[in-house]
């Protein structure tokens, strides 16, 4: 695959989504050719028109969720993935639905708008898009929910973690996807009409969850590992989408933090601006540090075991804003110094 079949995925999704915020799908599928080459349409299979999920259940981790909002989430993948527009939109709030894609900057601020695009654009999908949720953490308030979007949905493979309000009816309110164009091979940039607004105010979540995030988010923005360690559990697990990052431990996760917390676009320089979730977990948004300009948000995805600390953390930011060397530094964070050896 050379590099412009490489970025054809990217530019594609942003055609349509931009599209379909500005003018309706009908404008957005004839700007993107309706998708890249090898995305033909097809209509779903008989399987996928089926009562069972169109996907392996046990693939979707419901251990820091409620049964109420996995139930919700499979039944909205569940639709998505069948190509069930009416189905799909179904998930909505009509009166306050807000859907932006912060890896494009692209928003779209109401029920109509998002079934204008999904009404005609999911019955076009070949019958091998799936959208499936690997894990989901929060309740029926609101959650973090870490999903895939298979190749053939928009023209390259994409690997969330967004955020997921809901009002009091179970429905969507706010729906915010974090991705990053690096691990999917499709740079991205910052547009002129990159949104300010991401309704940040329309927040449902515990205030237990809020606690952990502000105190979390308080410590990496003052670069205290300690202080950041100290609400963690002793077998924590650290992640980092972007970076490709996985640490496991108290010990390891503060010697790393020391070495990373100045250079990490969620460290000093970055706030919460949201946050989701449950007494079991959820998540939050975060303004990117200076130092990662161009990049303005991120997510961090929390659980929390009984005792309220935090045991895995994962964090998405779009790393296709930064530069390479900028991008190989934050990954060589993760390997540990040589110590002397003992005498």
């Amino acid at each position: 695959m050379d590099h412009a079949d490489q970025q054809q995925g990217t530019t594609t999704r942003r055609a349509l989504l931009r599209a379909g915020a500005m003018a309706g799908t009908t404008a957005a599928l004839g700007t993107a050719g309706v998708l890249a080459a090898g995305t033909a349409s097809a209509a779903p299979t008989a399987g996928n028109r089926g009562r069972g999920l169109p996907y392996p259940p046990e693939v979707t981790d419901t251990s820091h969720c409620s049964p109420e909002v996995a139930a919700i989430l499979r039944g909205c993948f569940a639709a998505k993935s069948r190509h069930d527009a009416a189905g799909f939109m179904s998930y909505f709030s009509r009166a306050n639905t807000c859907y932006i894609d912060a890896s494009l900057g692209v928003a779209m601020r109401d029920w109509q708008t998002l079934n204008d695009f999904f009404t005609p654009y999911l019955p076009s999908r070949p019958a091998d898009a799936v959208s499936y949720p690997l894990r989901i953490v929060g309740d029926a308030r609101s959650a973090a929910v870490e999903f895939v979007d298979t190749p053939s949905f928009f023209g390259n493979e994409l690997r969330a973690l967004s955020t997921v309000t809901f009002d009091r009816h179970r429905k969507v309110v706010r729906w915010v996807d974090y991705w990053d164009g690096r691990s999917s091979l499709s740079p991205n940039t910052v547009a002129a009409d990159y949104p300010t607004d991401f309704d940040d105010p329309r927040q449902n979540a515990d205030p237990a969850v809020v606690r952990a995030a502000q105190a979390l988010q308080a410590a990496f923005a003052a670069g205290d590992a300690a202080a950041a360690v100290a609400l963690m559990s002793y077998d924590v697990v650290h992640e980092d989408m972007a970076a490709h990052t996985r640490i496991r431990g108290a010990a390891q996760a503060q010697r790393y933090y020391t070495r990373a917390l100045g250079q990490l676009p969620y460290g000093p320089g970055a706030a919460l601006v949201h946050a989701e979730g449950s007494p079991q977990g959820g998540g939050y948004e975060w303004s990117a540090a200076p130092g990662a300009t161009p990049m303005r948000r991120g997510h961090t995805c929390l659980e929390l075991d009984a005792a309220g600390r935090i045991s895995r953390l994962t964090a998405v930011y779009d790393a296709s804003l930064l530069g390479n060397a900028a991008y190989q530094s934050l990954v060589g964070l993760a390997a540990e110094a040589p110590q002397p050896a003992n005498t």
